[in-house]
């Protein structure tokens, strides 16, 4: 009697489920040193927003110091390795905030968008201003929107009009608790 040993199950065999094939586990691993290679490319101020292990966040800065290929490459390896044992998808959120790609963080420029743009055609805009951040330095506001005007005027580079966006991203980001919020987008859209 032949004994046909490749249809037994043994403990710890998932019987309907298969495991993923060699190509898919390449292709997740890729995929995880592709995501080590956006921390690498991040700021030292944005990776310390980035949420993950200490060895991880070690291991990302020791690739941004090196300068050779081949010692980055492995180290690059190394970082797609740690990324096998953690949760991306925490990672992959904070870098679509700094990529203003999350839909509040969309939302949350356009509203400061049509705010600035209020501002600059009537100076009433500063009352409702005024209600959502008491703290604001309404002087400068004023001062700003004078300058974005006559630059307007004489067809100058909008300077004024993208302070008073940086302003309102900043008031905005204080009211929401800190100024995490603030550097997700570190400069505003182009207009």
């Amino acid at each position: 009697m032949i004994h046909d040993d490749h249809d037994k199950t043994y403990p710890g065999d998932d019987a309907g489920t298969e495991p993923p094939s060699k190509s898919q586990r390449k292709r997740d691993m890729h995929a995880l040193q592709d995501l080590g290679e956006q921390l690498v490319a991040l700021s030292l101020d944005q990776l310390k927003k980035v949420p993950m292990p200490e060895s991880l966040a070690d291991a990302v800065r020791e690739a941004k110091r090196m300068t050779k290929h081949e010692a980055r490459r492995r180290q690059m390896q190394y970082v797609g390795k740690l990324m096998r044992n953690v949760d991306p998808e925490p990672i992959i959120a904070q870098l679509d905030v700094f990529n203003g790609v999350s839909k509040a963080e969309i939302a949350r420029q356009h509203r400061l968008e049509k705010l600035r743009v209020d501002l600059i055609e009537d100076e009433k805009t500063l009352q409702a201003i005024g209600e959502l951040w008491p703290e604001a330095d309404f002087q400068q506001l004023r001062t700003l929107r004078r300058n974005a005007l006559k630059e307007r005027e004489q067809s100058k580079p909008p300077r004024a009009f993208r302070e008073i966006f940086r302003v309102l991203r900043d008031l905005d980001a204080g009211a929401a608790g800190g100024a995490d919020a603030g550097d997700a987008a570190d400069d505003e859209p182009e207009d």
